[in-house]
């Protein structure tokens, strides 16, 4: 039992990475999805969503933004809470945890070297043909994860990715479970509809009937993005424990990965999240994971923000971000390396600063 963190599941994995050493991948990406008015608050526009990523990683790696004017933020009705990259950054230096940034598919390239998959990004769902190359990005993924692993004891996998949680509906309807309403999202009032009518048409026009004998790469093609592929092919790479640090898209990743290898030990992988999206009453991560399969496990972080003395903090208890930039699960990394809740929010704060 760790101070700040809840288990939803076995905590055989939480107890086997202890005192291991880890290693944080970053994998960022674009969907066309995020300029869908409404859709996403990641950006101070639709627009901006698309600079979201690399703004992201670059604020990790440089302290500073270099690809757009000022920090990514969410704003949503005139509010502005700091992008979970900052709490991140934090968590990292907290618990001096080396990290790298892998392009999985973005369309706004950041200003720091970082382990490119593809040239390409991912389109608008609506299109039903968001991604070119999944297998590709799936196997570039997978001779990453092998180099990877010869050099660390496990994975943190985290992810950044404007309207991740549409594409993630996407996956999941496409390959057959009963996603309407579940996936979370980084506003207070998640727009279930829009993102359900974005994913519909989609695969309307891709001729996929969801369940219908569709495989990962088919849905991921159709309606996903190219994070799901890239994600995948990191965890199928290898046979070392993983955490996989966010919410709705890692538990499109795991049903992807079900449908690629319908054998797969899901004992050995847990996903790492807030508790901002664990209590999402807007959404189910919990019914969305067990659908998957019973085995996957589940954390949940809290960084207690309510007693945050930084103000915007106080915005992720009220339901805005939540989660975003492997921000769950660096805490939780964190938390399990020895820094107190407490300590970690103050060096969050800090960083927010």
């Amino acid at each position: 039992m760790i101070d700040g963190i809840t288990t939803y599941g076995s905590e055989d994995l939480l107890n086997e990475i202890k005192n291991k050493e880890p290693v944080f991948i970053c994998t960022i990406g674009t969907t066309e999805t995020s300029r869908i008015p409404g859709i996403s608050g990641a950006g101070a526009t639709p627009e901006l969503t698309e600079y979201t990523p690399a703004a992201d990683v670059e604020l990790m790696v440089l302290g500073e933004v270099r690809c757009m004017d000022g920090i990514a933020q969410t704003v949503v009705d005139g509010v502005t809470t700091p992008t979970p990259a900052v709490l991140t950054k934090a968590a990292i230096e907290v618990a001096d945890i080396p990290f790298v940034i892998v392009n999985a598919g973005s369309k706004i390239k950041p200003e720091i070297q970082c382990m490119n998959l593809t040239d390409d990004y991912g389109r608008d769902v609506r299109t039903g043909q968001a991604i070119k190359n999944p297998l590709e990005i799936f196997e570039n993924a997978r001779e990453l994860g092998l180099k990877l692993t010869r050099m660390h004891d496990y994975l943190v996998i985290g992810e950044s990715i404007a309207a991740g949680t549409t594409t993630a509906l996407g996956v999941l309807k496409a390959l057959g479970y009963d996603a309407d309403g579940k996936v979370s999202g980084c506003m207070p009032t998640n727009p279930h509809d829009l993102k359900t009518a974005a994913v519909d048409e989609g695969l309307e026009k891709a001729g996929i009937k969801p369940g219908k004998d569709v495989d990962a790469f088919q849905a991921i093609a159709a309606v996903g993005d190219p994070i799901i592929a890239a994600v995948a092919g990191l965890v199928l790479s290898t046979d070392i424990p993983i955490i996989l640090a966010g919410g709705t898209q890692m538990v499109a990743v795991c049903a992807a990965i079900k449908s690629i290898d319908p054998n797969f030990d899901f004992s050995r992988i847990n996903i790492a999240t807030t508790v901002y999206v664990v209590e999402d009453e807007t959404a189910d991560l919990l019914a969305l994971a067990k659908a998957v399969d019973e085995n996957i496990t589940v954390h949940s972080v809290d960084p207690r923000f309510e007693d945050a003395e930084y103000a915007g903090l106080k915005n992720y208890v009220e339901g805005h971000v939540k989660e975003g930039a492997g921000a769950g699960g660096m805490m939780f990394t964190a938390l399990i390396r020895g820094s107190s809740v407490e300590n970690l929010r103050k060096h969050i704060e800090k960083a927010c600063e």
